[in-house]
């Protein structure tokens, strides 16, 4: 039995056990990834076996719920010229009417299938696929699919905030803070970092009170507009690169169907040969390197923050003015 079988299997047993109801949410392909550490090729051929049982159905905005048990076919209705010429046989079903669809619904769906699948599989037709409505119906809410890739990053955004007590923290440890929140907002949606661009940056609203968060904690520092655009800038294109990988990597394990791992102990008597003339190389490859993305985007945080440490150390905050009338 294949891998995406037994986890079919079980999840078909918890819904024929009652564990899992009509109506409830069975794990979503990323749920299904982390849970069984599978790729994501055999996450989707999971749900993909389970709605071909009929056991489980889509839900715009909601995602994949278990079925329902079947509804009572419907009283035959009277015959008609339509019918009578199709010779009996079922016309094709015309897409839901547009009743209650608004950007806000829009946006939703087309953020869960980014997340699930990537911006790759995002088009205005497959959104208008999980909402059941005709493709044209999508512009009388959104420009066009740049125009909504733009609308989700701003829903997305609305995920990371910061409290009152958050602001009482030093300079470094309110960088950190805004760093790994961002970086927890990247790893829930994987397409973001690709979506977004530092050389042309898009009229995303939500994502100002990030910024201002980070440019106000290095500007009371009294460091100048250069050094305190360009130390933002260069946190926030390094939580972002390392975050590409992301999105790279649930591609390649779409493509592949293998994991990170699964791939390099395929490659690895390659690679192996290619560093054996390399004696450091060699060396260390030997002793083992065992790769996380979080620990490596921790490692470079902490040593980013000790450079702009330096920057803020050479820059005294701005002194108090001591004619001002004290309270």
């Amino acid at each position: 039995m294949d891998r995406y079988e037994q986890i079919a299997a079980e999840l078909r047993e918890r819904i024929e056990r009652g564990e899992l109801r009509p109506g409830d949410r069975v794990p979503s392909t990323r749920e299904i990834t982390r849970r069984w550490n599978v790729a994501m090729a055999t996450a989707s051929r999971v749900l993909a076996e389970l709605r071909g049982r009929g056991l489980v159905r889509a839900v715009p905005g909601v995602g994949t719920v278990v079925a329902g048990r079947p509804e009572p076919a419907p009283a035959a209705a009277p015959a008609t010229a339509a019918a009578a010429r199709s010779g009996g046989r079922q016309l094709p079903r015309r897409p839901a009417p547009e009743g209650g669809l608004t950007a806000e619904r829009i946006v939703a769906a087309a953020v869960a299938v980014a997340d699930a699948e990537g911006l790759e599989a995002l088009s205005m037709r497959r959104v208008a696929a999980e909402l059941d409505v005709a493709t044209m119906s999508l512009y009388r809410h959104v420009p066009d699919k740049d125009g909504l890739v733009d609308l989700m990053m701003d829903r997305v955004f609305t995920e990371l905030s910061f409290s009152a007590a958050d602001a009482a923290r030093d300079w470094r440890a309110r960088l950190e803070l805004a760093a790994r929140r961002l970086w927890g907002l990247f790893r829930a949606h994987p397409w973001l970092a690709s979506a977004l661009s530092v050389t042309r940056p898009q009229p995303v609203a939500n994502a100002l009170p990030f910024g201002e968060w980070v440019l106000s904690a290095l500007a009371a520092e009294g460091l100048g507009v250069p050094d305190v655009f360009t130390a933002y800038l260069t946190l926030f294109n390094y939580v972002r690169g390392t975050a590409l990988s992301l999105e790279m990597e649930a591609a390649a394990e779409a493509a592949t169907g293998q994991d990170s791992e699964e791939w390099m102990d395929q490659q690895e008597e390659v690679f192996m040969e290619l560093v054996a003339a390399h004696p450091t190389f060699l060396r260390l490859t030997l002793e083992g390197y065992d790769f996380d993305l979080d620990r490596l985007f921790e490692f470079g945080l902490q040593r980013l923050l000790d450079g702009l440490a330096v920057l803020v150390g050479r820059t005294a905050p701005p002194a108090q003015d001591s004619s001002a009338p004290r309270s």
